[in-house]
């Protein structure tokens, strides 16, 4: 059950973790559809299949578990009807369709898909509107109906795709032995906690898990998994950013700090990035290397403001420090119980190679173990000053997976690591 996760650091060796292999959902990518569906740029499927599937044959090279995503939900659904219908509710209420004979079609269209993968990988895929021939077999009774049927509004798709979805760290982040269920910045995300959703409360392995967080966007902020940072057993750094907010941020730390049971956290750092796309997370800009060692993109370290959250003197308080004025190397060394940090700059001083490699995600790479780093294989300059700092890189193909903007520790969900 629950006891099944367990990450109580960034860089302990890995030994699980859960992936999204890109499927047919990039080939309803299109130039009309890619900006609201946050993709710049369209990858080639056949390509970014092969990148990622060398990704997963690296980390089993390491001795790393690979799970992958529509696998765990289709467990989670196979021989449980209830499971079934969660999913399938709550994705078409998160579809955008409003009107109720498409969705009664479409949903109608799901419930025949027998084989629970098929289904998963349909629901990641999303819909054209030339699937269902909607008005030729009569359920289009209003002029709203013809316009959705169509998808006149979307391009030729009744309901969008989910490409951002091999980027596993956003929809849900595990913290200890539980999981924060996450509520996503973008419309277009939000469907992709719902995943998660089914697995924890549903499958046979990794039902029970404690719950720190779930999606309430009005009530609770936005935050999302690229934010969220295990720096220790007891110490959690999460970004403000572009997609996770103040008070997203005050509610997961409400949970940790307070919650029953107790998830081992009694301090959050909240690291105030820029909030642009260029930065985005907190892990674009800022991942962990070893022990004492980690990768930043400069481009944060004038604006860079941190504050702690404790827990306050009345019970479920917190009480907030400003951090200003503190090194960042003084704030992460107290963080992990070291003497002193290692901080690498991303682009190695050039502040073009800089700008380059990070929008190409060179400061977000993937530890399995302390010193050794999954990194994407176009950043050279950042690569060479890592190979020079003693590191152990293992470099993954990157031309179409880059295309997303998210690298190693995007596209991966650790599941479990060894203490340190």
């Amino acid at each position: 059950m629950g006891d099944s996760l367990h990450i109580r650091s960034e860089i302990g060796r890995l030994k699980k973790v859960m992936l999204h292999r890109p499927g047919r959902e990039f080939l309803n990518l299109s130039p009309d559809s890619m900006g609201r569906l946050l993709f710049d740029d369209i990858p080639y499927l056949a390509a970014a299949q092969e990148e990622h599937d060398r990704f997963a044959e690296l980390l089993r090279e390491n001795d790393v578990e690979v799970l992958y995503l529509d696998q765990l939900v289709a467990e989670s659904i196979a021989s449980n009807a209830t499971a079934r219908e969660e999913l399938l509710d709550g994705w078409l209420a998160q579809s955008g369709v409003s009107s109720p004979s498409v969705l009664e079609a479409v949903k109608d269209r799901l419930e025949r898909t027998e084989d629970p993968l098929v289904l998963v990988d349909k629901l990641i895929e999303g819909i054209r509107a030339d699937e269902l021939e909607l008005c030729a077999s009569g359920a289009c009774r209003s002029l709203a109906d013809v316009v959705a049927a169509g998808g006149n509004e979307r391009g030729g798709l009744l309901i969008d795709p989910i490409p951002n979805l091999y980027f596993t760290r956003d929809p849900f982040s595990i913290i200890g032995q539980g999981v924060s269920l996450n509520s996503m910045w973008s419309v277009t995300r939000r469907r992709e906690p719902l995943f998660g959703q089914i697995v924890f409360k549903h499958h046979p392995v990794y039902a029970g898990a404690p719950v720190w967080h779930e999606p309430g966007h009005e009530a609770s902020g936005c935050i999302e998994g690229g934010d969220i940072l295990v720096l220790g057993p007891s110490t959690i750094g999460i970004g403000i950013s572009e997609r996770t907010d103040a008070s997203g941020i005050d509610a997961l730390a409400e949970t940790l700090l307070w919650g029953s049971p107790a998830s081992g956290v009694d301090r959050v750092l909240a690291f105030s990035i820029p909030r642009k796309r260029s930065c985005m997370h907190l892990d674009t800009v800022f991942t962990q290397l070893d022990v004492d060692a980690f990768l930043v993109h400069p481009g944060i370290l004038e604006t860079l403001k941190v504050f702690e959250l404790t827990r306050g003197v009345s019970a479920g308080s917190t009480a907030i420090r400003s951090l200003e004025g503190m090194p960042l190397e003084s704030v992460l060394a107290d963080a992990i119980g070291v003497d002193s940090v290692r901080i690498y700059e991303c682009g190695g001083g050039d502040p073009l190679a800089a700008a380059r490699e990070q929008w190409n995600d060179g400061a977000n790479t993937l530890a399995v173990s302390p010193g050794k780093v999954i990194v994407y294989q176009r950043n050279s300059v950042t690569n060479d000053l890592l190979y020079k700092g003693g590191f152990d890189l293992i470099e993954v193909p990157s031309s179409e997976l880059s295309r997303g903007r998210g690298g190693p520790h995007c596209m991966s969900m650790a599941f479990e690591r060894e203490d340190l």
